[in-house]
């Protein structure tokens, strides 16, 4: 057989060179450990040759995670963070009083019926029956609303109801004066509001989230004639009473908590 060497030996001695060593092909052996992958060799060739000799780099089949654990690891995380949230919920609500919620459905109730009996003497008294007939008006007295069309926690109810309730004791002052047959009703009314926004407050503060200073009313509006003021009595009730509809819908999603 001939070999690289039997040939190389053959040429050579035409052109009277020797066959290269070990050395000459960069091949020798080091007294270092054997780095995985290069069995002991030390390379000594041309640079853009050279085979990475980083073992950190080297990928080992044994340190690779299994891709079917991913998804495991991942819903793993999920179901903490859903425990976590829901351990939150039910840490909020046993904080409240067993009073609390069935206080507050009386005090949304009381306040309905005051509105009504308000509505009712205006609509008696002054002929001022439909709402719905004096929304140019609003705008132009700038009656502003308190929506709650929805709350996704108890912070978040909670702030938007106080909000509310605090916003409609600014108004209901604002129609101090508005007739001395509605005077008993409209004083009954800011009284039963006033009692259920402390009411909502004093459960802010026992749960932490009541802010360190209460906001002050923003301008109220301004009514130049007792018709102004009558007309805006009829606005602010019925703004107020689909304000204590939507209160009540909060309340009972705050229930199912």
């Amino acid at each position: 057989m001939v070999t690289w060497q039997n040939a190389y030996l053959k040429v050579g001695l035409v052109g009277g060179a020797m066959p290269p060593s070990k050395q000459d092909l960069g091949l020798e052996r080091q007294n270092v450990t054997p780095s995985p992958g290069l069995h002991g060799l030390k390379y000594k060739g041309p640079p853009e040759l050279a085979p990475d000799l980083n073992p950190s780099l080297q990928t080992h089949p044994d340190s690779a995670e299994p891709a079917a654990q991913i998804p495991m690891k991942l819903m793993a995380l999920q179901l903490l963070l859903w425990q976590s949230a829901l351990w939150t919920v039910q840490a909020t609500a046993s904080n409240l009083p067993q009073s609390f919620l069935p206080k507050s459905f009386e005090q949304v109730r009381k306040i309905q019926a005051d509105v009504t009996v308000m509505q009712e003497m205006l609509c008696a008294t002054h002929k001022l029956c439909h709402p719905e007939e004096l929304l140019l008006l609003s705008h132009s007295l700038g009656i502003p609303r308190a929506p709650l069309t929805s709350c996704s926690s108890w912070t978040d109810c909670l702030r938007k109801l106080h909000s509310g309730l605090f916003l409609y004791q600014g108004l209901l002052q604002a129609l101090a004066g508005i007739s001395p047959q509605l005077a008993p009703t409209l004083e009954m009314l800011k009284l039963d509001i006033t009692d259920f926004a402390t009411n909502i407050w004093q459960q802010m503060e026992d749960l932490g989230m009541a802010p360190a200073v209460q906001a002050t009313h923003s301008p109220m509006p301004t009514f130049t004639s007792a018709f102004q003021r009558r007309a805006g009595g009829v606005l602010v009730a019925s703004n107020l009473k689909s304000f204590l509809e939507q209160a009540h819908r909060a309340l009972r999603f705050l229930s199912n908590l």
